[in-house]
C-alpha cells in the first residue's frame, strides 16, 4: 500500500475482530518500521509493552475503563516514554554519528553539552515533554504502518496510568502517553464515513500566528 493511501485510509476503529490474532513475524515488521521514525538527537526514548495474552488484556481492559477494544483487539501496545533515554542512549547514538562520518570526533562533547542544554535533567518537565513528543512520532508512525500491512489500530488515550503502570511492572519514573489497540476489523462491520476536519484555513496560518 502506498504511503499516502495508508495515511487516508487509516482510521480509529472501535470494534476488532477478538478471534484473530497478528503473525508473529508481521507484529515484529510493524515495530521494524514504526522505529523508523525520527526522534530528537535519534535518542528513541519509546519502548513498547505488547500485550497479547487474553488474561492480560482483560486486566488492562479494566485499567482502560472497561473499553471493550482494550481486550478485543489482537494486541494492545502501551506507550511508554522514556524520560532517561538520553542517559542511556546518547553515547551509542554519538558513536553511531562518528562512525557514520555525520560527526568529527571532537564534535562529541559539543553534542552532549547542546542535549543536555535541550532537555535539561531527567527529573525535569522539559524531558518528560521530550520524551512524549518523540514517541508520539512513533506511535504515528506505527499506526500508519499497521494500516500499509493489513492492520487496524486505535489510539487510545483513556485509561487510569498509574493502574497501568502497577499492573504491567512500567518504572514510576516512566509517561505513558497512549495505548494503541492493533487488530483486524470484526467481520460484518461497517465503518461509518470520516467524521469531520477542519477546513485547511482554520489552523494554517502563513508568516505569523
Amino acid at each position: 500500500m502506498e504511503i499516502i493511501q495508508a495515511i487516508k485510509e487509516r482510521r480509529s476503529i472501535n470494534f476488532f475482530d477478538p478471534g484473530r490474532e497478528i503473525p508473529d513475524d508481521k507484529l515484529r515488521e510493524l515495530f521494524e518500521i514504526a522505529n523508523l521514525a525520527p526522534s530528537s538527537f535519534n535518542l528513541q526514548p519509546w519502548k513498547v509493552v505488547a500485550v497479547r495474552d487474553p488474561e492480560r488484556k482483560k486486566a488492562l481492559r479494566q485499567c482502560a475503563f472497561n473499553q471493550p477494544k482494550a481486550e478485543e483487539a489482537s494486541a494492545v501496545l502501551i506507550m511508554v516514554a522514556d524520560p532517561k533515554a538520553m542517559e542511556e542512549n546518547i553515547d551509542r547514538m554519538l558513536d553511531n554519528w562518528q562512525e557514520l562520518g555525520y560527526m568529527k570526533p571532537d564534535m562529541r562533547d559539543t553534542y552532549k553539552g547542546m542535549a543536555n542544554n535541550l532537555y535539561g535533567t531527567d527529573d525535569s518537565l522539559k524531558r518528560k515533554f521530550f520524551a512524549i513528543k518523540n514517541t508520539s512520532l512513533f506511535a504515528m508512525n506505527l499506526m500508519v504502518a499497521a494500516k500499509g500491512l493489513g492492520l487496524e489500530t486505535h489510539p487510545m488515550d483513556g485509561f487510569d496510568e498509574d493502574c497501568v503502570k502497577k499492573e504491567f511492572d512500567i518504572p514510576e519514573d516512566k509517561v505513558i502517553p497512549m495505548l494503541i489497540a492493533v487488530g483486524y476489523l470484526k467481520p460484518g462491520i461497517t465503518l461509518l464515513p470520516r467524521a469531520w476536519r477542519r477546513k485547511i484555513e482554520e489552523f494554517v496560518k502563513f508568516e505569523r500566528y
